[in-house]
């Protein structure tokens, strides 16, 4: 299968997909930073909302900007609660249309790895949070088995089945996120890992919220239809149900905060 662009144009359809986990692992990424309250913050990739939802929610900020290349998404995340004080607009990671020094706070949630050059992202945070302010994110582990959606992912690749991915799965790496934060001079760099658990009612529950990943629908539309019920069948077997059938899945992020030296 040709790479294809990875199109997030389904606001409401990510809500279900990964609004959901990003929220859960998002509350202990807050917590982790305890950030203080009366901040300006720019969410960046923000998608739907999920996360800048959380940012007003829990961090009593003055400002929050989200800014993301989607209009689909910016339009459902114009429809949250945050909107009455969070403004979105569309716009480039890599080329953020923010003048230097307007943020405290600059946050990338399960966004790095979709950037051609995660390098250019963390410059741009860096460029646009005062001195002393803060450049943090979280990034679900793809390639240490910890997204999602990896059931369903590894079960392919057994198969032999291409699956489209984001191009910089290298940058969710631990080793990589520090080696980044350093290269972008920042200081007082920490990590720290984030699991998180979701239930489902059952596997029915499970492989229809799955397939509204815009990466993985494509990929599982592209097959044949003995495949697909193959593909069915092997992962309902990794995946253990208790006994109302409800199937809890795990989930793990690589979270890493820095400060603009000032």
């Amino acid at each position: 299968m040709a790479e294809q662009t990875i199109r997030f144009d389904d606001g409401a359809a990510y809500e279900q997909m990964m609004g959901i986990w990003s929220r859960s692992a998002g509350e202990i990424f807050l917590d982790w930073l305890a950030p203080p309250a009366g901040l300006r913050w720019i969410d960046i990739g923000c998608g739907n909302g999920a996360f800048t939802e959380l940012l007003v929610e829990r961090c009593a900020p003055v400002e929050v900007q989200g800014i993301d290349p989607s209009a689909e998404q910016l339009a459902f995340a114009r429809t949250r609660p945050a909107a009455r004080m969070a403004r979105f607009c569309q716009g480039d990671a890599m080329a953020l249309p923010f003048a230097d020094r307007s943020f405290d706070a600059a946050v990338m949630a399960l966004v790095l790895v979709f950037l051609p050059d995660p390098a250019k992202g963390i410059s741009e945070m860096v460029r646009v949070v005062v001195p002393g302010g803060s450049v943090v994110t979280y990034m679900w582990d793809m390639l240490g088995g910890g997204f999602p959606l990896d059931p369903i992912y590894d079960e392919m690749k057994a198969m032999g089945i291409p699956a489209n991915r984001p191009p910089r799965m290298d940058a969710s790496r631990m080793d990589a996120l520090r080696e980044l934060w350093l290269g972008a001079g920042l200081a007082d760099v920490q990590t720290r890992e984030i699991t998180v658990q979701r239930t489902f009612s059952g596997f029915d529950d499970f492989w229809a919220t799955s397939l509204k990943s815009p990466a993985l629908r494509p990929s599982v539309a592209a097959m044949k239809p003995a495949d697909v019920e193959a593909l069915i069948a092997q992962v309902r077997a990794r995946l253990p149900t208790d006994t109302d059938g409800r199937i809890t899945c795990n989930a793990r992020a690589h979270a890493i905060k820095g400060r603009r030296p000032g």
